[in-house]
């Protein structure tokens, strides 16, 4: 399933992404106090504000309206917006350049821009106010002036009860009513409003007019739009997840529009309940247009039905990969500058589900209750917001929003490192002043070297490196009519054989052809002529032991997957297979040629990596220790499912190589790393991919070994859907 609607409009804004962390765009402050040596250049043509200079202008004449923008050079120039308040609260305004100390990563750097920005509520704003906003290149300019405010208001509908978004939607009317300046740029998006569609406006009355139709969805899945239709049958725990992912992928891009048009504070109002990937059982439907007590659902009159350890264990394994989307909306907010202010509706709740939820115990209403809200107080702490959580009165907090907005310095340095790593570097602002207090974002992503690449070579640089492609075209669907899909992957046998394994299971489908495929008779031959396998897979007589197909455990329902091992000689292998159906009838044939690796050479050598499926958190429990498990043929996944990918490294001698694991992207970017289990007692390697975390698209994992003389690296993709 696609959302990628939500993000026509901003390809523009992805440029962005070669500086990252900072804003190499720099306005003139009409109200800031400048300190800046690089303005003292012998260019005549520039002042020490960085204002371009008209040679031509005369005392009777006006300078532009609209200065030329200074763009600094090099991709990492980081601009870092810094509050600092006294024991009181009160905010120090009176700090020079000479007053603060910045460290990236425990290296101390040269502040070379330094700007006070300040927006006094008292002065007269209509002053400041010089054209109205009718369009895309109005709203940037004004939007990179610093005596304008920019807010988005983030109604995440989805994660919001109708009754908490009606009186939230008073209070917040009431409060911007009576604070918000004219000056100041306010838009407002829900999880589906295209960026297109996003309007930063000085029509302040428009917005409090929509943020009063506001009503909540939570836990209601009518569906409002063809969009949503095409999941409203699905069960209820995953139109959870598509709803998280939904408000997380539109929040992300949003922080992208953001970072295009203005590198100073940008803040975000996150209205919203908090993220959660767990459902109780209670609330659990095959259909999530049906109520749970509409179906024979045990569990519904039962409210301690979430209080055994199975029901714990399956929460914390679904919340876990929460963690990681969490992680990377925070990071684009820091890549971009923007801080989250997370505002939850429920005020001083006492639990997460009330009365027009199913029965739930109180411990598990609690528990649902602080987990929720845990995420919104990551948001604030991670991104140099403040969460609002748990209070009825949110005036202060939205006050102190505000307030943050219009009263900072905006330091800027050239990192001495030049990192072009694509890792997160530290930042630390100090004052040298006793008892002062100082905010500011905990750091910056930088650029990758590929990143750098993309904006020197322009787009022909998207283009993703060939062994992603190749691995990529694995993925291509296969022929038409298949009744099986297929597996084959080797690893070292004894006595410098290759040991070859076998694994089969029914394509998707319902034709009667497809239903009836019961074995396949493989046959492999050597290049010379041997017989190095021939035989049913399933046997006909069940028998134990090796190379005997194996099916799911009992009382998991999981399509049957059925494998055999053998042994094979390195070099061509002729492979051949014939599907037969009950009767022993061939249903289909096919043949191949297959090349065998060499285990016993000189050289670093993977395995061929298998995929281990586990199609819920009870049935990951038993196979994650489950060295025997069947491997799957299938790469096409569900965000409801989770893998276990397991390999070997062969090294010469005892070397132990050192093994790394990261998930890519479609362009070959390293999205992040996988912890690697090492081999130990005879069993391969082994990471778990949990696929809840990650967006439906596809995906390639990229293993790594490494010696003091050797690297390897192996690529494998998957297919993710909804």
């Amino acid at each position: 399933m696609s959302i990628q609607p939500m993000f026509r409009g901003v390809v523009w804004s992805l440029v962005l992404v070669a500086v990252l962390a900072t804003g190499t765009l720099s306005f003139p402050r009409a109200a800031s106090q400048t300190a800046d040596p690089s303005a003292s250049s012998t260019d005549d043509q520039t002042t020490t504000d960085g204002t371009a200079a008209d040679a031509s202008a005369t005392d009777g004449e006006q300078p532009a309206e609209v200065p030329l923008p200074v763009f600094r050079s090099g991709i990492n120039f980081i601009r870092v917006d810094t509050t600092v308040t006294d024991d009181d609260g009160n905010h120090v305004m009176d700090l020079q350049p000479s007053d603060f100390e910045i460290y990236e990563d425990d290296e101390l750097q040269e502040i070379e821009t330094f700007e006070v920005i300040t927006i006094d509520p008292l002065e007269d704003p209509n002053a400041r106010l010089e054209r109205t906003v009718r369009n895309r290149n109005d709203v940037e300019r004004e939007a990179s002036r610093p005596d304008v405010r920019v807010f988005v208001i983030f109604f995440d509908d989805y994660h919001v009860r109708f009754g908490n978004g009606r009186r939230v939607a008073i209070k917040l009317t009431e409060f911007l009513s009576q604070n918000l300046l004219p000056t100041d740029l306010v838009g407002l998006m829900f999880p589906l409003t295209p960026l297109v569609d996003l309007n930063l406006t000085r029509d302040h009355d428009l917005i409090l007019e929509q943020i009063n139709s506001w009503y909540g969805r939570k836990y209601e899945y009518t569906p409002r739009n063809l969009f949503e239709e095409r999941y409203a049958n699905f069960p209820t725990e995953t139109v959870e997840l598509l709803r998280n992912d939904i408000s997380m992928s539109a929040l992300r891009g949003l922080m992208i529009y953001l970072g295009g048009i203005r590198e100073a504070r940008k803040s975000v109002l996150l209205v919203g309940e908090g993220f959660s990937n767990y459902l109780p059982p209670q609330l659990r439907s095959s259909n999530a247009l049906n109520n749970p007590d509409s179906y024979e659902n045990p569990s519904v009159g039962d409210p301690f039905a979430a209080e055994n350890r199975m029901e714990e264990r399956h929460e914390f394994f679904s919340n876990a990969g929460l963690q990681m989307d969490l992680r990377r909306l925070f990071q684009t907010a820091n890549r971009f500058n923007t801080s989250i202010y997370p505002l939850d509706p429920r005020g001083l709740a006492t639990g997460e589900f009330d009365v027009s939820q199913p029965n739930v115990s109180t411990r598990t209403s609690l528990r649902a209750l602080r987990s929720t809200q845990d995420t919104l107080r990551t948001l604030a702490e991670q991104t140099d917001g403040r969460a609002l959580v748990n209070i009825n009165n949110i005036d202060e907090g939205l006050g102190q929003m505000l307030q943050d907005s219009s009263a900072y310095y905006l330091i800027g340095y050239t990192s001495s490192g030049s990192p072009t790593d694509g890792e997160f570097h530290e930042i630390d602002v100090r004052v040298t002043r006793d008892d002062m207090n100082v905010r500011h974002r905990r750091g910056y992503w930088a650029a990758s070297e590929r990143d750098v690449e993309r904006v020197l070579r322009g787009p022909e640089a998207d283009v993703p490196p060939k062994a992603v492609d190749v691995a990529l075209g694995s993925l291509a669907a296969p022929r038409r009519g298949r009744l099986v899909s297929t597996w084959i992957g080797t690893s070292r046998g004894e006595n410098g054989k290759t040991q070859v394994t076998f694994a089969w299971e029914p394509t998707a489908g319902r034709s009667s052809r497809q239903q009836g495929a019961e074995r396949v008779l493989v046959t492999a031959m050597g290049d010379a002529g041997g017989a190095f396998y021939r035989g049913r897979v399933p046997e006909r007589a069940a028998a134990a032991g090796r190379g005997v197909g194996r099916r799911g455990s009992p009382g998991l329902t999981t399509r049957v997957v059925e494998f055999a091992t053998f042994d094979a000689d390195p070099g061509l292998m002729h492979f051949t297979l014939a599907v037969e159906g009950s009767g022993g009838e061939v249903l289909d044939r096919d043949r191949d040629e297959i090349e065998i690796p060499d285990f016993t050479g000189p050289d670093l050598v993977f395995s061929t990596p298998a995929f281990v499926r586990a199609r819920n958190n009870l049935e990951w429990q038993e196979l994650v220790d489950k060295w025997d498990a069947a491997p799957t043929p299938a790469r096409d996944f569900r965000r409801t499912e989770r893998l276990l990918v397991r390999f070997d490294m062969y090294a010469p001698g005892t070397v132990a190589p050192e093994l790394e694991a990261w998930l890519l992207n479609r362009r070959g970017d390293r999205m992040y790393p996988f912890s690697v289990q090492p081999a130990a007692d005879g069993h391969p390697n082994q990471i778990d991919v949990q696929l809840a975390s990650l967006a439906p698209g596809e995906y390639v994992i990229e293993l790594t070994a490494a010696t003091s003389r050797d690297d390897r690296t192996e690529l494998v993709a998957f297919r993710l859907g909804s």
